[in-house]
C-alpha cells in the first residue's frame, strides 16, 4: 500500500491551504489567523486543514515564525492566537495588555540531533550536552565524549553546536533542561526563548526547520529540534542519559512517560524537562497557543474557540499521526476549561 511520506503530507497540506487560502478566498467565509511556533507546525498543518475540510466556513492561516515572533504578534493584536512551546510571562502579559487565556495545545519532545557520518550511535551524558553548549568540549574526540562512548572512533573534528537564532519556545525547553542539570549553565545563561550562547562555535538556524538543515548541511554539527522534523529529515539522534541514568533518543514514549510524572499543568507550572523515570525522555514541553479573555469581535473570537476546542480535543488524534503525543485527557479538561473563560 502506498503511504505518504510526512515531508510530502506537508507539502500537499501547505499546497492544498495555499489554494483555499489565497487563490479561492470566497469559498471561506472567515479566515482566522495565528502565528508562532514552529514546534507546532507539522501538527496544526493537519489539524487545521482538517478542521476546515469540516467546517467549510473556516480556514486558519498560521504563520510559523518562532514563539518570539507569535508573542509578538499577538501582543500587536495583528492575529487571532499566538502559539508559543512556553507561556507567556506576567511580563509579556503586561506588555499584550492583560486579560491573556493560556492554553495547552501540543505535548512533545526536542530531538538532539548530530553530523558524524562515521558514527551510528553516539551517547552523550547530560553532562556532556551541557559543556558542548557552554563551549567546554570542542572536539568531538574528547576525553569527555570518549569515556561516554568506549570502542567507538570518534573523529578529530570540530564540534559545532547550532542553535536556534530567533525566539524560540524549543530553545526554552532545551534551555530549561541544560539549567535544570548544570547550576553553571543556569548562571552563566539560564532558560529562555533566546539566549547567549557561549560556545564560540556556535551557529544560529532559524525555525526548527533551520537548524535542522544547518546539522544536515555541516559535518561535526549537533542541533536540537522538535521530534518530527528530525524524523521527516532521517537525522541521527544522539542517545542522551535521562536522570534515571537511562541512555535513549528521543520517542514519543519516553515523551508521554516524562508527562505523567507531572499530571496537572498550568501557565506557572508546565516544566516537564529532566523527569525521573527510567522510561522519560528529559527533553520534553507542553506547546501553548494564547487568546485574549474579553476579545473585542465576538464573533471571530467563538470561531477561534471552536477551531482550538476541536484542536485540543478530537484533533489530539492527528497528533498521535505525527509523532507529538497526544494532551492526557485531564489536560485536554485544563485546555477546555481555560477556553470557556473566553467572554463571548
Amino acid at each position: 500500500m502506498f503511504r505518504m511520506t510526512r515531508g510530502r503530507l506537508f507539502a500537499a497540506l501547505a499546497g492544498t491551504l495555499a489554494v483555499a487560502t489565497a487563490a479561492f478566498p470566497a469559498l471561506a467565509a472567515t479566515q482566522l489567523t495565528g502565528a508562532g511556533s514552529t514546534f507546532d507546525y507539522p501538527f496544526f498543518s493537519k489539524a487545521f486543514y482538517q478542521y476546515s475540510q469540516n467546517n467549510s466556513d473556516v480556514t486558519v492561516n498560521y504563520q510559523s515564525i518562532g514563539s518570539g515572533g507569535g508573542i509578538e504578534q499577538f501582543t500587536a493584536k495583528t492575529v487571532d492566537f499566538g502559539a508559543t512551546d512556553v507561556p507567556m510571562t506576567s511580563q509579556e502579559v503586561q506588555r499584550a495588555g492583560g486579560g491573556v487565556l493560556q492554553v495547552p495545545i501540543a505535548l512533545g519532545g526536542v530531538a538532539l540531533t548530530y553530523n558524524l557520518p562515521s558514527v551510528k550511535a553516539l551517547r552523550l551524558t547530560r553532562e556532556n550536552v551541557v559543556d558542548i553548549y557552554l563551549g567546554k568540549i570542542t572536539k568531538w574526540n574528547d576525553a569527555a565524549l570518549k569515556k561516554t562512548n568506549p570502542g567507538v572512533a570518534l573523529p578529530d573534528l570540530a564540534v559545532i553546536p547550532v542553535n536556534r537564532s530567533d525566539g524560540s519556545g524549543t530553545t526554552y525547553i532545551f534551555t530549561d533542561f541544560l539549567s535544570t542539570v548544570s547550576p553553571e549553565f543556569k548562571t552563566k545563561v539560564g532558560a529562555g526563548k533566546s539566549v547567549q550562547w557561549p560556545a564560540a562555535g556556535s551557529v544560529g538556524g532559524k525555525g526548527n526547520e533551520g537548524v535542522a538543515g544547518s546539522v544536515k548541511q555541516t559535518p561535526g554539527a549537533i542541533g536540537y529540534v522538535e521530534l518530527a522534523y528530525a524524523l521527516e529529515n532521517k537525522m541521527e539522534q544522539a542517545l542522551v542519559q535521562n536522570k534515571a541514568g537511562k541512555f535513549a533518543i528521543c520517542t514519543t514514549v519516553g515523551v508521554k512517560a516524562a508527562a505523567a510524572t507531572r499530571p496537572d499543568v498550568n501557565a506557572t507550572n508546565f516544566s516537564i524537562v529532566d523527569a525521573a523515570g527510567a522510561d522519560s525522555w528529559p527533553i520534553s514541553g507542553y506547546s501553548w497557543v494564547v487568546v485574549y479573555q474579553s476579545p473585542q469581535d465576538k464573533a471571530r473570537a467563538k470561531m477561534t474557540k471552536d477551531v482550538l476546542a476541536w484542536t485540543v480535543t478530537k484533533g489530539q488524534a492527528i497528533a498521535g499521526t505525527l509523532d507529538y503525543v497526544p494532551l492526557p485527557e485531564n489536560v485536554q479538561a485544563t485546555a477546555m476549561k481555560t477556553l470557556n473563560q473566553i467572554n463571548l
